[in-house]
């Protein structure tokens, strides 16, 4: 690949991460799912959770509840062609939560969650999606309510 290409590839990359977080914290959390590939995975070693297929991740994240507010921090994303068609990506993320919100603004607290994401990539027809997604999460706690 020529650098522009690799330049173009590594920003399409990067753009699912932020997209990603940004569809759960302001979108529609089931949409999530059309960042994947169909045979897409979301992958939780603690717990040995895995969610498999578009099908599956679209319930899964659309199942978030609808009175939680979130916001998540993304940072330190490096994204690695492996060839034209296959990336990988490391990035961390801090996650700002809480459930029962019913509108207005929430005084600061500690982030909820601080981990990093293990990402694969796969460009087909044109457009790079997500092939599978794992979280790794060193500090964690609950998700406080309002």
């Amino acid at each position: 690949m020529d650098p522009v290409e690799d330049l173009l590839a590594e920003r399409a990359c990067e753009r699912l991460v932020l997209d990603f977080v940004r569809r759960l914290d302001i979108g529609e959390p089931g949409t999530v799912a059309d960042l994947f590939t169909e045979d897409g995975t979301w992958q939780w070693p603690e717990g040995d959770r895995v969610v498999r297929g578009r099908d599956a991740l679209r319930e899964y994240f659309g199942s978030r509840p609808a009175d939680r507010l979130s916001r998540r921090v993304m940072t330190n994303i490096i994204v690695t062609l492996a060839s034209p068609t296959t990336a990988t990506a490391t990035s961390y993320f801090t996650t700002y939560r809480v459930d029962g919100h019913t509108g207005g603004m929430v005084p600061a607290g500690h982030p909820v969650q601080v981990g990093n994401y293990e990402d694969v990539f796969r460009k087909a027809g044109g457009t790079w999606q997500l092939t599978s997604r794992t979280l790794f999460l060193p500090f964690g706690g609950p998700t406080p309510r309002q």
